[in-house]
């Protein structure tokens, strides 16, 4: 099937049935409008990054912005929030396929987050059926028949918001002037372009969660492709209202200053917390100080993770923003009750932590820790929207409370085992198509594979990555242990290319570079 495209542009990959309906000029040429407006400033934002992560090879140390203390210490707040975005107790994530979409929405939630990014394998039919999937559900159409049951969507479902890919991420397929066009960019245009009026009309949206960033100036960027959509659709400027994600170091330095580049557009900021964790491995991975334990044993209650998380909070809430709890990656065990209770009170734990912090809500991964998770955030809040009173002047964090990386030990054959495993099974999922995998009873995203193979390499190369009796990590040893742990992945039974992805961990754990982000060079093979 062939499409009328914009000038200028093309698209190397088949147009299936139904993906001309996404596919239109006009939505391709607000594409092509916004590409050819900011993608010379993604590009140079990109560029800083790798000039910031050679100086923190280097030996420096991140800390408050000197040029910004003016923000971080005045009197302002974010333009008020939404009714549609006010009660936020409880937010299920998960990609933009059908069935989840349908049992997302149905799921007792107050808002669904809906990913194009880590919980997704950003195929090319994934990407535009995710779309027509999100067209649908808006207009409450979404129907499927999949082995002998109907799925379609309850009278109340939950609030929508969709998380587009981050600016490191291209899609690949289509070009604009002989250039690949932001990731974010396509998959943020084509949403607003086909739904945001339909939404408006319909009382709730269009509102987004915004990946990865790790400067304020790349929010700043954001909020400039929310002003030119806006006026190119015809559209009061703040409809469009975004939460940003905390997932990365850097970020954390610069809150304010984020919630300040996007006051007119903030939703508030999440914890995103497997990012953050794998942001700061990625961060201090040459540092010879710098070792974290298992994966397991970093938790929220580590220090670092604690400062972070209470940071947020207090900076949200000074800002009139909400602050929404990151993932918990456990989820139901069916055929285990006693492994299910111990599962399910670790959800319990996690979401009484935030609401009592003071959170205004969290997020879990499966339909069925809905009901848990939100019976802590009342229990707390009551019929409170939120918790914007909890101003938490008892909190004060400096810089060494955010770079305090403890715990350090243990590191465990079992925890480097573990790392390995969930990388090859996770990576030959994706590369199947599958984004968002349940393995050894968490559910496993980017996120929680990035942490996997990053902390294997920098195991490798730190002085403190030994194990417990005294073994030190080395790439001999990970080489040992992948064809055992491959073993394991395909004797259970999982579909995927695990034979290929087994190939890929062991050479992103063991080369001497570091890959910026594992799903770049995956991208590439799909």
């Amino acid at each position: 099937m062939s499409i009328q495209l914009p000038q200028g542009m093309q698209i190397n990959a088949p147009i299936l049935p139904g993906f001309e309906t996404v596919l239109t000029l006009p939505a391709l040429e607000l594409v092509a409008r916004l590409h050819r407006a900011f993608e010379p400033r993604r590009q140079q934002l990109l560029a800083a990054r790798v000039e910031r992560a050679k100086r923190l090879d280097a030996g420096e140390r991140p800390d408050f912005l000197a040029e910004t203390r003016a923000i971080r210490e005045g009197d302002w707040k974010v333009a008020p929030i939404p009714k549609a975005l006010q009660c936020r107790r409880v937010e299920i994530t998960g990609p933009v396929e059908a069935k989840m979409v349908i049992n997302a929405f149905n799921s007792g939630a107050d808002s669904y987050m809906t990913d194009f990014e880590d919980s997704n394998s950003p195929v090319w039919a994934n990407q535009i059926q995710g779309q027509i999937n999100l067209g649908q559900a808006i207009r409450r159409t979404l129907t499927l028949e999949q082995n002998g049951k109907t799925y379609k969507l309850n009278d109340k479902i939950a609030t929508l918001q969709v998380r587009p890919r981050g600016w490191h991420l291209d899609e690949k397929h289509v070009l604009i002037d002989g250039q690949r066009v932001s990731g974010g960019i396509f998959d943020f245009a084509l949403f607003m372009f086909h739904n945001a009026k339909e939404q408006i009309a319909r009382g709730a949206g269009p509102f987004f969660y915004l990946p990865k960033m790790e400067s304020h100036l790349e929010a700043r960027l954001w909020n400039d492709v929310f002003v030119m959509t806006q006026d190119a659709l015809g559209l009061p400027q703040g409809t469009v209202k975004a939460t940003v994600l905390i997932e990365t170091i850097l970020a954390a330095f610069e809150m304010d200053e984020i919630l300040y580049e996007l006051r007119e557009h903030s939703a508030g900021l999440n914890a995103g917390r497997w990012d953050y964790i794998f942001s700061c491995i990625k961060k201090f991975k040459l540092d010879r100080n710098f070792c974290l334990a298992d994966r397991a044993k970093v938790t929220m209650t580590s220090p670092f993770m604690r400062a972070y998380a209470l940071l947020l909070l207090k900076t949200c809430h000074k800002r009139g923003a909400p602050a929404i709890g990151g993932m918990s990656a456990l989820i139901p065990i069916k055929n285990d009750p006693e492994k299910n209770a111990i599962a399910m009170q670790g959800i319990i734990n996690d979401k009484k932590r935030d609401a009592t912090d003071g959170y205004d809500g969290g997020w879990v991964a499966h339909p069925g820790l809905v009901e848990p998770a939100m019976k802590e955030f009342l229990a707390v809040l009551g019929d409170k929207p939120n918790q914007f009173e909890k101003q938490k002047p008892e909190v004060e964090v400096v810089a060494a409370d955010l770079l305090n990386f403890q715990p350090e030990t243990p590191i465990s054959e079992a925890g480097l085992r573990m790392n390995i495993n969930v990388g090859i099974h996770y990576l030959g999922a994706w590369l199947a198509g599958n984004g968002c995998v349940p393995i050894h009873n968490l559910m496993e995203d980017a996120a929680t594979a990035e942490i996997s193979r990053s902390q294997v390499w920098q195991w490798i190369r730190s002085p403190k990555g030994v194990l417990e009796d005294g073994r030190k990590v080395t790439a001999e040893l990970v080489r040992s242990y992948i064809p055992e742990e491959l073993a394991k992945v395909k004797a259970a039974g999982a579909e995927g290319k695990f034979d290929r992805a087994a190939q890929i961990f062991e050479t992103m754990s063991t080369q001497e570079s570091f890959a910026e982000f594992l799903t770049l060079p995956l991208y590439e093979e799909i």
